[in-house]
């Protein structure tokens, strides 16, 4: 408080120093508080990471993940096929390759959302007056962590039951769970802050860096974890659209003929076996109608012409020097349907 005394003349006395100092001793405390309030995320999460990083390296974690996200890919797109992604063999560099269909979109989000993330927790709301932080800090405090523990509780009952059903995409429940720790975690930060302009004396208690640490990790990984559900059910879901949309153009791909020392009993609607006269021939056996689908490793896998989801087969051959294959253009390319 700043004690004005008057002078016999009628002329007013400047402030004491006393006073003045005081009172820039207590804005300089309450400044530090709040200052002390966003320094905590900023301190803890580098010293997790580092935690972290000496268990497991960076570059090992970084392929893990797109390994992972491109065997969801995988899986969702023969899978479509009514194949068993496990028999293909398919080397670890295909799946990386195929991580990437599966993995720009969502980096470009989460991109965008740690933006958006880091502009709301740097908003200068310390600027404000006293009368505006504290009516706009007891509403959006309330809206924030109610709208948190609503997004989390979504994820986890529609962990045991799905609450959410087939009308919204897999990945709903990961983005909810790490959206959902993101609002707590602000919300508390603002909590904080209207804690330090309702203390009397803005002293916050002592809390060990430990604990601001394993705190901040928790977050960390649940918001991970979230962020890693949501990429694999939405890998899972591209791989199966693109096979759907393979499919639904497959009269446009190469037509492939099959040529084979032996019979190879390819029994399937719209494959022809026609076994050539001369016995001297390299490759006797002769299988039209065959659509080769892109994938690699040591197998070829083949589908009919006419293949549909409800009724089509797929059909697996070992690469070998025991057949051969030839490739022609598609009759829809000859009449420019393709």
């Amino acid at each position: 408080m700043t004690v004005i005394a008057s002078a016999p003349d009628g002329s007013s006395a400047q402030p004491s120093p006393e006073a003045t100092s005081s009172s820039d001793h207590a804005g300089q405390q309450e400044t530090s508080t709040l200052k002390n309030t966003d320094f905590e995320a900023a301190a803890a999460l580098p010293q997790f990471m580092k935690v972290v990083g000496t268990i497991v390296a960076p570059t090992t974690l970084l392929t893990a993940l797109m390994f992972y996200f491109g065997l969801m890919f995988a899986i969702g797109y023969f899978r479509y096929f009514g194949v068993n992604w496990t028999v293909l063999n398919l080397p670890v560099q295909d799946y990386l390759i195929l991580s990437a269909s599966s993995g720009i979109i969502p980096l470009m989000y989460l991109a965008g959302i740690m933006l958006v993330v880091i502009w709301l927790y740097q908003l200068p709301l310390h600027k404000l007056s006293t009368r505006t932080r504290h009516i706009v800090l007891q509403v959006l405090m309330p809206f924030v962590a109610i709208t948190g523990l609503f997004l989390l509780g979504v994820a986890m009952v529609d962990v045991w039951y799905p609450i959410l059903g087939l009308s919204f995409p897999l990945e709903t429940r990961g983005i909810s769970l790490s959206i959902g720790v993101l609002l707590l975690a602000y919300a508390a930060r603002l909590r904080r802050m209207l804690a330090v302009k309702q203390r009397a004396v803005p002293s916050p208690p002592h809390v060990p860096v430990g604990m601001i640490v394993t705190k901040w990790g928790a977050v960390f990984i649940l918001i991970s974890v979230g962020l890693f559900w949501a990429v694999s059910s939405y890998a899972l879901n591209v791989g199966a659209t693109k096979a759907q949309g393979l499919a639904g153009a497959l009269s446009c791909e190469t037509d492939v003929v099959l040529y084979s020392e032996k019979s190879l009993n390819l029994h399937a609607p719209g494959v022809r076996e026609e076994g050539k006269q001369s016995s001297d021939a390299a490759y006797p056996f002769r299988y039209e109608g065959l659509k080769l689908l892109p994938q690699s490793g040591n197998m070829y896998l083949f589908v009919p012409a006419n293949w549909t989801y409800g009724k089509g087969v797929a059909m697996l051959l070992p690469r070998s020097d025991k057949i051969r294959l030839e490739f022609s253009q598609p009759m829809g390319a000859q009449n420019g349907m393709c």
